[in-house]
């Protein structure tokens, strides 16, 4: 699959203009490709929130900012030794240096303009939600205005995009004997370090927030092919700023595209509305972009299967994924993923003639008509096996 920018597949999916949307390449920890059956993960988004900051102001934190707060959770849960501890630190630098929004900076690279983005700052030549600088070396433009990328930059450690220079979290020797506002310091080596306790109690309200699972929230099981709930609205969804293949490089074969064909279990020819790529039943199925689960559950000649919701130049998009193994799916209906998060696993469930992924992509949403999905896949990336992290419940404690 090629490297190529997002935006070049979405007008061919789609057929609306778009700007250029930033691609990076996604790399999690070798060791944590294990599959768990813990419910968890991020829970559903809140459209607000109140704190109080460590000095007794009360602040209200909107959608954009606590979507921006789940995708840290997301990024920092499928790293090994990040752990609640990590998330913490890295809420509270993110609510200091930029209270959660994602920045711009048109004084320093007006071309920063051109990627999504909530807010326009001109402190030097900083960028996004922990206000990295590029001339600091922690990224070019494009690897800086998405957030996922920010992320990882902010943990690093092994796998981290740096190197360990600049030094992300994991890469500080005793972090963890640190206090969230000293280790916060730490990485952003701020001229102002007193400012990052101030807002520790509203990192701590927000992980809190993000990571208990409210009752009810139960993977869906008789939905139809993830119809879209009313919250589903493009302004609710997180933008869907770079895609990655369904499956990892080198574990799948294409079966069967987009099209009339005789369906090989059933012996009709009918229209196949996705494509079918055969992989080794357990190979990680992966989020093509960041989005929100709407259905997650057995659908019958579906089998197991979950279905995303994406945000693409203001229109909702969504993508699933069929024929999923029994107790293959890593997610819940309501979570936000990340692009490249572990969201299931290979299987044969449904109508199907052996292991294999079924993918589909829906403009519109969920309960709308397919389209060929090859323009979109032709410009994702690939991941190796060894950069797919663990399911995000696996390492984000909830209760």
């Amino acid at each position: 699959m090629k490297l190529l920018l997002l935006a070049g597949a979405l007008i061919a999916v789609l057929a609306v203009p778009l700007g250029v949307l930033p691609l990076v390449a996604l790399t999690t920890p070798s060791g944590a490709t294990a599959s768990c059956s813990t419910a968890g993960g991020v829970a559903q988004v809140p459209d607000t929130l109140t704190a109080t900051t460590h000095d007794g102001r009360a602040v209200r934190l909107n959608r954009t900012q606590l979507t921006h707060a789940a995708t840290i959770v997301i990024v920092g849960g499928g790293i090994d030794g990040v752990g609640q501890d990590g998330l913490l630190v890295a809420l509270t630098a993110g609510l200091t240096e930029s209270r959660l929004l994602m920045y711009a900076n048109t004084g320093a690279y007006p071309d920063s303009a051109r990627y999504p983005h909530d807010a326009d700052g001109s402190d030097h030549d900083s960028l996004g939600i922990f206000q990295m600088r590029p001339a600091a070396g922690w990224g070019t433009v494009a690897e800086l205005m998405d957030p996922t990328y920010q992320a990882r930059a902010f943990f690093g450690g092994p796998t981290g995009p740096n190197g360990g220079s600049p030094r992300g979290l994991l890469d500080i020797a005793g972090w963890t004997s640190l206090s969230a506002a000293a280790a916060a310091q730490a990485v952003e080596v701020s001229a102002h370090p007193d400012r990052y306790a101030t807002w520790e109690p509203v990192a701590e309200k927000i992980l809190t927030a993000l990571t208990t699972r409210r009752p009810g929230t139960t993977p869906s099981s008789g939905t139809s092919l993830g119809a879209s709930s009313p919250a589903s609205a493009a302004s609710t969804l997180p933008t869907a700023a770079s895609t990655v293949f369904p499956l990892p490089a080198g574990t799948w074969t294409l079966t069967s595209g987009y099209g009339m064909r005789l369906n090989p279990v059933l012996r009709v020819w009918q229209v196949h509305t996705g494509v079918d790529l055969a992989a080794p039943s357990g190979t990680p199925v992966l989020a093509t972009a960041a989005g929100r689960v709407v259905s997650a559950g057995y659908r019958t000649g579906r089998g197991n299967q979950i279905v995303l919701e994406h945000q693409v130049g203001g229109r909702v998009v969504a993508s699933s994924y069929g024929h999923l193994r029994d107790g293959g799916i890593h997610v819940q209906v309501g979570d936000l993923v990340a692009v490249g998060q572990r969201i299931g696993d290979v299987g044969s469930t449904g109508n199907s003639t052996g292991p294999h992924l079924h993918f589909e992509i829906r403009p519109g949403g969920a309960s709308q008509t397919g389209v060929d999905p090859d323009s979109w896949l032709a410009t994702a990336t690939e991941m190796t096996s060894a950069a797919v992290p663990a399911p995000s419940h696996c390492l984000v404690a909830t209760s």
